[in-house]
């Protein structure tokens, strides 16, 4: 009991601390709540043992406009023991999250391994513990560079040339999870890039606090309603703040709308298998946040690799 209230105090700590020094680019996902374990590590395995596949295309037909591409596993360890009860679900969980992300004259490869917890404070409530190591690799194309750009004092030195920039960080979370809703806090970039090397065009980068909330419930036989919230800070971008609410119809199907505030809205669609989830999501920008009038296109492909889920439902 003693070592659980150490860990716990450890976590919160940590959590707590919060700023930063160098801008990095924002990845948005519309369909953030279906990609808990990016955003939190404690939330690695909370649906159980799924393999994600994901692709966003910002801005269509805009040439430069930004491209990201996503795969995940998540391995409850549980799922695959033969003695196994539904108790020990999610007690243990471990992930690797891999994000492409291509954004004007920047790539960015993005590798997560975590690590998730679970303490059980009784029968209906949990409380999950993460923790995940960050390796980042952003490619710097000269070519590229905007006028604004190539006037840095910083990133003018690579002007006509190729810079390559590697960081290794950590992140850490918790969350608070219930069979109807769930709340989450984490901390990214907890050291603040200090671990780089390579060419250095980014001095440091910025902790960024995520917390994510959801809440589902049953309505008659055949419908179940699911809204999550996500709020994003860090001291050198605005904040932001995304809402989501779907109707999830016999278990087979869901439609729904979600809003960036101040960004844009967007309209979703999916389907649901026996152990497939396909996901569309159309996006468009809101007139006053001065964004390329282009849509955004996001698809998600989602596998359960055990029927054993501990959660079977859509977020």
């Amino acid at each position: 009991m003693m070592k659980k209230k150490f860990l716990i105090s450890v976590f919160i700590v940590l959590l707590t601390m919060q700023s930063g020094l160098f801008a990095q680019s924002r990845k948005y996902f519309s369909q953030f709540s279906h990609l808990q374990g990016y955003y939190n590590p404690s939330l690695i395995g909370y649906e159980g043992s799924m393999l994600r596949g994901f692709v966003r295309n910002q801005w269509a037909g805009w040439e430069g406009a930004p491209k990201t591409f996503f795969i995940s596993a998540e391995l409850d360890f549980s799922q695959f023991g033969s003695q196994a009860t539904t108790s020990e679900l999610g007690k243990n969980a471990t992930g690797i999250n891999v994000l492409y992300d291509q954004y004007g004259a920047f790539i960015e490869t993005e590798v997560i391994t975590s690590y998730a917890a679970r303490i059980q404070l009784n029968d209906n409530i949990n409380l999950r513990l993460g923790a995940g190591f960050n390796f980042n690799n952003v490619r710097l194309d000269g070519n590229s560079l905007t006028a604004e750009q190539a006037n840095d004092p910083i990133l003018s030195q690579y002007l006509n040339g190729f810079a390559d920039m590697q960081v290794l960080d950590f992140n850490l979370g918790m969350a608070i999870t219930h069979a109807k809703y769930y709340l989450s806090y984490a901390v990214s970039n907890v050291n603040q890039g200090a671990f780089s090397r390579g060419d250095i065009f980014m001095e440091r980068k910025p902790r960024v606090g995520v917390a994510m909330a959801g809440f589902r419930s049953p309505v008659g036989n055949s419908l179940n309603l699911a809204t999550n919230a996500l709020y994003r800070h860090q001291n050198d971008l605005p904040d932001n703040i995304e809402l989501n609410f779907k109707v999830l119809i016999k278990e087979k199907l869901w439609l729904g709308g979600g809003h960036r505030i101040n960004y844009s809205n967007s309209y979703q669609f999916g389907l649901l298998f026996d152990s497939f989830r396909v996901g569309y999501i159309y996006e468009m920008p809101m007139l006053k946040s001065y964004l390329l009038p282009n849509v955004t296109h996001e698809f998600m492909l989602t596998y359960a690799l055990s029927r054993r889920n501990a959660n079977n439902l859509i977020w």
